[in-house]
């Protein structure tokens, strides 16, 4: 059974299931942290211990591998759009989760660059309820003989949103999901942006196409389609964006060799996007190009809000609103039967959201 559809995109709404907040802090620079530093056996509201040492399963290892690897990443990540942006530091909230494992969400609000940023990071186990698959799959009756399914999970998720429309908002969530008898792995990057600049696309697509050919050359290809389907606005007929790489209920190999991919790959976001933004944050953009931006973040809201199984997920299972909604804007825009003009950039970028393009 492929349990992981069932979560797959709900690494950062798991901080759901009431868990107890810590004070947060301001983190304006990241530090290598070890190993031996993340699995000590202490608990402080800089460093809490969520490790999976509960749960019984023959790859329990591998979690803790990705909790180690996520937990960088999210100081590399954070760190590198902090200093692209210049003008605001991340918010950190540590959090328990208190039948199992918690989770640290780093936010960024009110940038020179960016409206809002998030990194999310979540390391949880326990068992999951009937009610919680049915949110999340039209699978029958996956639980076991008490309607509870147990599960572990790990994983980082990103949500950024610049203020530029010639700057793109950026998603990626890497993770791993596992039962008591199989484990999987999914994940994905993709982008947002308001217009085409194909240069952007061939370097973004680019990138995550070299991360994947060093892994297995099928990937690109395959990933990429899979994104454009996934990220599908069914009722617009439209996707919410340019796409990028996605994939779920990997488990067709050995863990190392995912393992060594999803760090690839989430150790390549700023590679992928930090240059797009260097090279956009300064432009000058009109108040159209603006209020074309915000009409676009109405779409993106509408695909999270309607179509995205991870906050279908957190909402209906009665989640942490603040972590489970951090994906949205913070401002957007709707227009009734709103069309853009014919020839125009607006309209060129419409028609790649509804007929995906080949970009590398």
């Amino acid at each position: 059974m492929k349990l992981i559809t069932a979560f797959a995109f709900c690494l950062v709404t798991v901080q759901a299931f009431a868990p107890k907040q810590h004070q947060s802090r301001h983190v304006g620079s990241a530090v290598r942290v070890t190993s031996e530093e993340i699995v000590a056996n202490t608990l402080t509201d800089q460093q809490p211990r969520w490790l999976i040492e509960d749960f019984e399963s023959g790859n329990r290892d591998m979690i803790k591998k990705m909790e180690v690897m996520l937990r960088q990443a999210q100081l590399d990540i954070t760190k590198a759009i902090a200093e692209i942006d210049g003008g605001a530091t991340f918010q950190e909230d540590a959090w328990e989760r208190e039948t199992g494992g918690g989770g640290k969400s780093m936010v960024l609000k009110d940038g020179k660059v960016w409206e809002k940023a998030g990194v999310n990071l979540s390391v949880v186990h326990g068992t999951m309820p009937q009610v919680a698959l049915h949110a999340a799959t039209e699978r029958g009756n996956l639980a076991g003989k008490d309607d509870k399914v147990p599960f572990a999970a790990c994983g980082l998720s990103c949500v950024m949103h610049p203020r530029n429309p010639h700057c793109p908002t950026m998603h990626f969530n890497y993770r791993i999901f596992q039962t008591s008898d199989n484990w999987w792995f999914g994940g994905g990057t993709d982008i947002t942006p308001s217009y085409i600049d194909v240069d952007d696309m061939k370097h973004f697509h680019g990138t995550l196409k070299e991360v994947c050919d060093r892994h297995d050359p099928e990937y690109y290809p395959k990933f990429k389609k899979w994104a454009d389907e996934y990220f599908l606005i069914p009722h617009r007929g439209e996707r919410r964006g340019l796409g990028g790489i996605f994939f779920d209920d990997l488990n067709d190999r050995d863990p190392e060799e995912i393992f060594e991919f999803c760090k690839d790959a989430v150790n390549n976001v700023v590679a992928a996007y930090g240059p797009i933004i260097e090279k956009h944050k300064n432009d000058k953009f009109t108040n159209e190009q603006k209020r074309w931006q915000l009409l676009r973040r109405g779409r993106y809201a509408e695909f999270n809000l309607v179509y995205d199984r991870g906050t279908i997920f957190g909402l209906k299972t009665g989640g942490r609103t603040e972590s489970i909604l951090m994906s949205l804007p913070e401002t957007a825009r709707w227009e009734y039967d709103h069309h853009p003009r014919p020839g125009s950039r607006e309209a060129d970028f419409l028609d790649a959201c509804k007929t995906p393009r080949n970009w590398v």
